[in-house]
C-alpha cells in the first residue's frame, strides 16, 4: 500500500506541476471583473447613484486607482488581466500599429490579432485555466487573442461597429453572464462596457450627456445585483468593479494656445512614422539621422508638452524596455492633445495624459462572499489587482509587478492568508485520491 501512495504522489505531483486540470475544484468562489471604460473616479460624486452608494456600505471602495502610464484602453486593461507594466506585456498603445509598413489599426480592430496581444506575457484567463478553472471574456480587451496557441475557453469579441450605450443590451449581458457562471459553472469572466468612455469622448466629462450614463451604470449595477441574488450567488460569487483610465476636458482657443507640432517640424522632411492625434500621448520615429533633430526642435516649443528620447524616459513609466515604445515619446499636460498636422475638433474630453493627474485616476469598487463590508482602502496601482485576482481565485500567480500589500486588507479575515500554491495542488489531489485506494 504504501508504494502504491508513493506512486501515486509522484504522479499527482508531475500533474500538478504541469498545471493540468483540476476536476472537481470548488474550494475558492467565483469572480466577476467588470469594466467600464473611461469611468473616472469622480464620476459618482456629482450625480444620484443609489446602487453604487449601497455597494460602498456592501462592499469595499478603493478612493481611487492609479492606471499604467499610457493612459489608453487597451494598455490599461492588459496591465490589469496580467499584472505588468507595459512595458513588460508589450501592448504599448490602443492602435496595432508598425512604423516599417506604416501600419496602423484602431482598438476594435486589433481584437482578433494575436500577435500584437501575445508578447510572452501570460494573462489571467490562460493562467487560471492552466490551473483547472474555466474562464470567459466578454468584450475585454484581449480576450479574443491565442496566447501561445491557446485561447480563452470563451470569448466574445466586440465588432467593429457595436453600439456601446445600449442599456437594454448591458442588462442582457449580464443575463448571458449569469447563466455561464450558474448554468455552465465558469470560475472567471471579465465583462466589458464601452462607456462612460464614449460620452466622454463625444460630450465632454462636465456634461449632462456624462451623468446621465453614470445614471445608466448605476441602474445597470442595480440590475446586476438583482441578477447574482435571482441566480442563487450571492454567496459563490465575488464581483469587482473598475476602468482602465478617466477622462479630462480638452483645452481649446481661444482659451489657450493648442499643440501643434507642424509648426516646430516638418513631417514630410523629418518624421518616417509617428502616432499622435490621439489623446495626450504620442510617439515619433524619425528618418534616419533626423533624431536628436526633432528631439531638439520639440524640447521648448510649447510651454504645455514634454519630450522625451527613449533612453531618458523616467523608470516610474515602465516603458523604455520595449522595443516597441518609438525613440521619441511626446506627453501634453492634462488636456492639451497632441495634435500632428492640423487640429481636429471631434472629441471634447480625451484621455492619454500623465497618469499622476487626478482626472486620469479611475475606480475600484468590489463586494462578495470574500470581502469586507463598508471598508474605504488607500488609493492604489491598478497593477495590483492582478494578485487579488489570483488570491481570490486560489490560482498561482505568474510572474507580475504587482503585490497583495495593498487590497489583502480588503479581504475577511478568515479568508486563506496565503494564495495556494503546488504542495496544496498535490495535497488537493492526493485527499481527492486516498478515498479510491482504501
Amino acid at each position: 500500500m504504501k508504494l502504491i501512495l508513493i506512486q501515486v504522489f509522484f504522479l499527482l505531483l508531475a500533474q500538478a506541476t504541469e498545471c493540468k486540470p483540476r476536476p472537481g475544484r470548488k474550494t475558492f468562489n467565483k469572480l466577476l471583473v467588470i469594466s467600464f471604460d473611461g469611468f473616472r473616479w469622480d464620476y459618482d460624486q456629482d450625480v444620484e447613484t443609489p446602487n453604487m452608494d449601497k455597494l460602498v456600505k456592501e462592499g469595499v471602495k478603493a478612493k481611487y486607482i492609479t492606471p499604467p502610464m499610457i493612459t489608453m484602453t487597451s494598455p490599461s486593461h492588459f496591465t490589469t488581466i496580467t499584472g505588468r507594466w507595459i512595458e513588460d506585456h508589450g501592448v504599448v498603445h490602443n492602435m496595432k500599429f508598425n512604423s516599417t509598413s506604416y501600419l496602423k489599426l484602431t482598438h476594435k480592430a486589433t481584437q482578433n490579432q494575436s500577435d500584437w496581444w501575445d508578447n510572452g506575457v501570460e494573462p489571467l484567463w490562460i493562467t487560471a485555466q492552466n490551473q483547472g478553472l474555466k474562464t470567459a471574456s466578454f468584450h475585454y480587451p484581449g480576450g479574443g487573442a491565442n496566447y501561445s496557441g491557446q485561447a480563452v475557453n470563451r470569448a466574445l469579441v466586440e465588432s467593429y461597429a457595436h453600439p456601446d450605450s445600449n442599456e437594454t443590451e448591458w442588462h442582457e449581458n449580464i443575463d448571458i453572464v449569469m447563466g455561464w457562471f450558474n448554468q455552465e459553472d465558469f470560475d472567471f469572466v471579465t465583462l466589458y462596457y464601452g462607456e462612460p468612455d464614449g460620452v466622454g469622448h463625444s460630450k465632454g466629462p462636465e456634461t449632462k450627456e456624462r451623468r446621465d450614463m453614470i445614471k445608466q451604470i448605476d441602474r445597470t449595477i442595480g440590475y446586476l445585483m438583482k441578477s447574482i441574488q435571482q441566480h442563487q450567488l450571492t454567496h459563490r460569487l465575488n464581483v469587482i468593479i473598475t476602468s482602465d483610465h478617466g477622462m479630462t476636458t480638452i483645452k481649446k482657443k481661444p482659451q489657450v494656445e493648442e499643440i501643434l507640432l507642424s509648426k516646430y517640424l516638418k513631417f514630410w522632411k523629418d518624421v518616417h512614422f509617428d502616432l499622435l492625434d490621439y489623446g495626450g500621448f504620442g510617439m515619433i520615429t524619425p528618418k534616419e539621422g533626423k533624431e536628436q533633430e526633432i528631439y531638439n526642435a520639440l524640447v521648448n516649443a510649447h510651454p504645455n508638452l514634454t519630450v522625451y528620447q527613449k533612453e531618458n524616459l523616467p523608470e516610474d513609466f515602465h516603458l523604455a524596455k520595449n522595443s516597441r515604445i518609438l525613440p521619441i515619446v511626446v506627453v501634453g499636460d492634462l488636456g492639451f492633445n497632441l495634435n500632428s498636422r492640423v487640429i481636429f475638433y471631434v472629441n471634447k474630453g480625451d484621455h492619454g495624459f500623465h497618469n499622476g493627474e487626478m482626472d486620469m485616476k479611475t475606480i475600484f469598487r468590489a463586494f462578495g462572499p470574500d470581502f469586507k463590508k463598508n471598508y474605504l482602502a488607500e488609493p492604489f496601482d491598478s497593477v495590483n489587482i492582478y494578485p487579488l485576482m489570483c488570491k481570490l481565485l486560489g490560482v498561482t500567480p505568474a510572474p507580475n509587478n504587482g503585490s497583495l500589500t495593498f487590497t489583502e486588507g480588503m479581504l475577511l479575515g478568515e479568508f486563506d492568508k496565503e494564495t495556494p500554491g503546488l504542495t496544496d495542488q498535490i495535497r488537493r489531489h492526493v485527499n481527492a485520491t486516498l478515498p479510491l485506494l482504501a
